[in-house]
């Protein structure tokens, strides 16, 4: 299993809580991996929340080969922040590793915000598939106002070999994941969190139903849905397609990946269009067991389980900050002064929303299709 973490709070934090999370519930990862995803920056980051953000590795001998890139498309760099290495005897260094902030192309400047961020997709890809057969580029995500970090090694050695600590890396929202390899060799494309187009998700547990779902989502003609080298890259890109392509609001998500069963939906009262969902969208089912955390691009924070419910996950903390995480003790350390009763560990019929501002934490109930009353955790 891996171990997740992710904080939304009202002020800007320091991914090393995150990290110190991950290294409370050390046992269920191996440090094969570790991923960061940053969403409402600040630190260096506070005064440019509109300019798209490039983030990856490249290897020192290419980095004039992503300068020609990115000026052929006629983006004109701004700023680059790069990590201030701290040499650790666990961690093999791999490149370049940058967050690189750009201004539009000009014919993409008056243009509307949707399609500036199709723009963004097709460029992160275009970036990986020159990469991708020596490694000398890595493309992680291409979106304003979120960075993506990932290497191999255990979470506290790359906090410190990162500098993360320095507090040059601020943000809001923060997903980090501790990876276990398990299925896959170890590649940073297939260590979560996943990004695509303002949607993130980290996942503990795995997918048997992969194939079926990569085969429906990559004939939906959307370029974005490439890649997979984790069968749990397909729950950001499900996400995607359910909310972005599809319109439909967060919970649907609940009921795309995990359908009730027909006698339980002729209960809800929007009973026909669950029913056609179910049918058009069944190649989406997840097999778990799973256990998804992620976020929304106006910054909502979810928890969703399988319907298995044999993957752990809770959520707690208080007005203004909150924590979703695989494990209470990533949660004791990160807010002990909580009162610890009132966390919520959802069930299989349960969605945790944590709507942007972390004001409050809402239970919606699959079965009910409608919210809890209980709002224990309201500010």
């Amino acid at each position: 299993m891996c171990r997740l973490a992710a904080i939304t709070s009202n002020r800007y934090l320091s991914p090393m809580e995150n990290i110190a999370a991950l290294e409370t519930m050390k046992e269920g990862h191996d440090s094969s991996g570790m991923g960061l995803v940053l969403k409402d920056l600040g630190g260096l980051f506070e005064g440019l929340k509109g300019y798209p953000i490039l983030s990856g590795i490249c290897k020192e001998d290419k980095k004039g080969l992503l300068d020609e890139y990115m000026n052929r498309k006629g983006f004109k760099l701004i700023f680059e922040w790069s990590p201030k290495i701290r040499p650790k005897r666990g961690v093999s260094k791999r490149g370049h590793y940058f967050a690189r902030i750009y201004d539009y192309p000009e014919p993409y400047i008056e243009i509307s915000q949707k399609e500036r961020e199709e723009l963004l997709v097709k460029t992160r890809i275009e970036l990986r598939q020159i990469g991708e057969k020596d490694g000398s580029i890595l493309a992680f995500s291409f979106y304003p106002d979120v960075i993506t970090l990932k290497e191999v090694g255990d979470p506290l050695e790359l906090g410190e070999f990162f500098a993360i600590d320095n507090g040059e890396l601020m943000a809001k929202i923060i997903l980090a994941q501790g990876r276990q390899n398990t299925n896959y060799s170890i590649d940073l494309y297939a260590c979560h969190p996943f990004f695509i187009q303002g949607y993130a998700t980290m996942t503990n547990g795995e997918n048997t139903a992969f194939v079926p779902i990569r085969e429906f989502l990559m004939s939906r003609g959307f370029y974005g849905y490439t890649g997979y080298q984790s069968d749990s890259e397909v729950f950001a890109h499900i996400l995607h397609y359910v909310v972005e392509r599809l319109g439909l609001p967060i919970q649907y998500y609940k009921d795309v990946i995990t359908p009730l069963s027909s006698k339980e939906i002729n209960l809800r009262p929007e009973k026909e269009v669950l029913h056609i969902l179910k049918k058009s969208l069944r190649y989406l089912v997840i097999d778990g067991p799973n256990c998804v955390i992620g976020f929304t691009p106006d910054g909502t924070c979810f928890m969703v389980h399988d319907s298995k419910k044999l993957r752990p996950g809770v959520v707690g903390g208080l007005p203004g900050k909150y924590c979703l995480m695989s494990e209470v003790c990533g949660v004791d350390r990160i807010i002990p002064e909580r009162d610890s009763s009132k966390d919520i560990y959802p069930m299989k019929y349960d969605m945790v929303i944590v709507p942007p501002g972390a004001s409050e934490v809402l239970i919606w109930n699959q079965l009910a299709g409608e919210f809890k009353e209980d709002r224990r955790h309201a500010a």
